[in-house]
């Protein structure tokens, strides 16, 4: 992932103006670091089926990460989670103001369709790239998780409702960084499918794995807010931690065996990319 990475160094958001510290942070929660997975996910799947498209998927994947970056800014808000670190570093609320924190939301959203739209890729493409980031990230996909996330925070719901909830706040974008892939790289429609099913599971076992490291670790290994999801739907205050663990194993088991479904090169990049996370818990 160092192209990505170089890339995105080199790709920073430049708006120039008298603002004292907006240009300052459009960037700043992109270049403090982050897992990358989603792009991983997108660009593992261009490579190992069409690898001279890589350069051309390059945008694209980097408006994954600036869409899901504008999600954290959002996310962190005081309206919402109130987090004061993220990826290591003051979020934007607590460094700037809560005003250029939601600010900065909008724009990195908004730059993420310009993104696409820009790539140099051919027009049907990116059309649908943007109706699949459009509709995993929207009213139907992320924003609709984090509305339930937010209106039942402290009221408990059922476990079919928590996955119903991070399906769509977390899973769905996950899901559609390979779907997005896929599209790029030309694969048949069924492949596609598969590869958006396969990433609705493994949204899941990301969120079981991220709800279980708010209760195991401190904020500094973390590199975010810990112990902060007391009075919200997570797995852990559903099922408990011990609990959490089998299910998280549970979906470990279930993505490696889907994993068997997949051509030898598709197989592969999967396995490459989501292998930390198939890791099960002894």
């Amino acid at each position: 992932m160092q192209r990505f990475e170089n890339y995105l160094k080199s790709h920073l958001l430049k708006v120039s103006s008298f603002h004292p510290c907006y240009e300052e942070a459009l960037s700043a929660m992109l270049d403090a670091g982050g897992k990358r997975f989603r792009p991983q996910l997108l660009l593992e799947i261009v490579e190992a089926n069409e690898p001279l498209l890589y350069d051309s998927a390059l945008p694209v994947a980097l408006a994954l990460e600036v869409f899901h970056t504008y999600s954290l800014v959002h996310d962190d808000l005081p309206a919402m989670d109130n987090a004061s670190l993220r990826r290591g570093h003051e979020t934007l609320h607590v460094k700037y103001d809560e005003a250029t924190a939601i600010l900065v939301g909008d724009a990195l959203n908004t730059e993420a369709f310009l993104l696409i739209a820009k790539s140099p890729l051919r027009d049907d493409v990116k059309i649908k790239l943007v109706e699949i980031l459009a509709y995993n990230g929207g009213s139907a996909g992320m924003v609709l998780g984090q509305a339930i996330d937010c209106y039942f925070e402290n009221q408990k719901l059922e476990l079919k409702q928590i996955e119903v909830l991070h399906q769509n706040k977390t899973a769905k974008l996950i899901a559609a960084s390979l779907q997005m892939g896929a599209v790029i790289a030309g694969l048949p429609k069924d492949v596609e499918r598969a590869l958006y099913d396969f990433g609705l599971d493994l949204g899941l076992l990301f969120q079981v794995q991220d709800d279980i490291i708010d209760v195991t670790q401190s904020q500094e290994v973390a590199g975010k807010t810990t112990n902060n999801d007391e009075n919200k739907n997570s797995f852990v205050t559903i099922l408990g931690l011990d609990k959490s663990l089998q299910y998280a194993d549970n979906l470990a088991k279930k993505l490696e065996d889907k994993l068997e479904s997949f051509d030898k090169n598709t197989k592969r990049a999967l396995s490459k990319a989501v292998a930390h996370y198939l890791w099960r818990h002894k």
